[in-house]
């Protein structure tokens, strides 16, 4: 895949992404024909998604700064005992 595809890519998922208001099935067409192109260029790549895709908006304030700390917190000891 070349730059300019992957540009076009993530330019796409801007604007038809279902969180700026784009159409959710004509988002997962498009997705699962990005992984199937994806397949054919990198045999190693996984296929497309099986599950439905799952949309959510980023929770924001207080609480979440905490829950954003803590996984990170959780991230690094596992990394540290991995390590090991």
């Amino acid at each position: 895949m070349s730059d300019d595809e992957v540009r076009a890519y993530r330019a796409w998922l801007r604007t038809h992404h279902p969180d700026v208001g784009g159409d959710r099935d004509a988002f997962e067409a498009g997705l699962r024909a990005w992984h199937a192109r994806l397949a054919r260029h990198r045999p190693h790549a996984s296929g497309p998604p099986s599950a439905p895709v799952t949309c959510y908006r980023a929770p924001r304030g207080p609480i979440a700064a905490i829950a954003w700390r803590l996984t990170r917190r959780r991230a690094r000891r596992e990394r540290r005992l991995r390590l090991r």
